[in-house]
């Protein structure tokens, strides 16, 4: 079993009489792309910034590969890439530059920093500008020449906060793409967004926090299933003939479109119970399958009480 890339103890860090963070425990396994979801407030930014040590916390402990952030903030910071949310590029110097001035951080030869730099500008599509001075980018292309300074010391752990901001379509497929190649490269990828299909799309685990707490952790299907599990299961079915009412204990209802399609509300998965009901009733099923929710309906219902609109 892989080991953690990350653990957070017992995290907590408090602004006065706003508890930011609220004795929160995380672990992330090596190799997996982590979503990290909350509203506007939720506690994010602060956790992300004790994770990296650059905010003390009240209370609590945080290992990134290993190391502790509070002891070996150095090592650390050799061995991660980081991108803030709303981050900004140096505008007088060139994306060549930008690149070369975060290179110089780390031990790498010139021919080395040349040939990552190289390799990065043409991986963000930014290397026939890369003369160019950063001021005269477009918010889109600062972003991607950011995403690159992020992937300078082919790091092994990567925290982005909110990747996507500012980008085109394109931009943010570009940024995806680099996300699952550093997957496949065994990289962990920890990174929180707003964009719910981005992280549904991308992530194997994610963590909703909420006022400072952690609500749910888990792979997606896990939070889709634990959700049904609370708030019913719908089953959509088709039959070949008229469909009749079914007397099951868990439906908690039907509602019929025409006379051989429903949905039927459920307390728990209760396929075979109707299949063999109708087959007892000389009914042909054509399609009965469940209705899975998106995370966006978790995310809603599970956190605010309340379903998509």
């Amino acid at each position: 079993m892989p080991s953690p890339a990350i653990i957070i103890e017992n995290l907590t860090k408090s602004y006065g009489k706003l508890k930011a963070v609220d004795n929160l425990s995380l672990e992330v396994e090596e190799g997996i792309v982590f979503g990290f979801l909350g509203p506007n407030g939720a506690g994010k930014t602060t956790t992300i910034l004790s994770m990296l040590g650059l905010i003390i916390p009240d209370n609590g402990r945080v290992m990134l590969l290993g190391y502790d952030v509070s002891r070996e903030p150095v090592k650390i910071k050799e061995r991660i890439g980081y991108l803030p949310e709303n981050a900004t590029v140096y505008g007088e110097l060139t994306a060549w530059r930008n690149l070369e001035f975060f290179a110089n951080f780390y031990n790498m030869s010139r021919s080395e920093k040349e040939k990552k730099i190289a390799e990065l500008l043409k991986l963000v599509g930014l290397w026939d500008v890369r003369y160019r001075k950063a001021k005269t980018f477009s918010k889109g292309m600062k972003q991607r020449l950011l995403i690159a300074q992020t992937f300078i010391n082919d790091p092994e752990l990567l925290i982005l906060d909110e990747p996507t901001s500012g980008l085109d379509p394109e931009g943010a497929r570009l940024v995806k793409d680099l996300i699952r190649e550093a997957r496949s490269q065994g990289k962990t990828i920890f990174f929180s967004s707003h964009i719910l299909s981005e992280v549904e799309e991308l992530s194997n685990k994610v963590g909703i926090i909420v006022s400072g707490r952690l609500k749910a952790v888990g792979s997606i299907r896990d939070i889709k299933k634990e959700f049904m599990e609370l708030e019913g299961y719908e089953i959509k079915l088709e039959t070949k003939e008229p469909l009749p009412e079914i007397d099951h204990s868990e439906i908690t209802r039907m509602e019929f479109i025409g006379n051989n399609k429903a949905i039927i509300f459920a307390k728990s998965d209760i396929r075979e119970d109707i299949s063999r009901y109708l087959s007892n009733h000389g009914v042909t099923i054509l399609s009965l399958e469940i209705e899975e929710p998106g995370l966006e309906d978790v995310f809603l219902k599970t956190i605010y009480g309340r379903d998509k609109k």
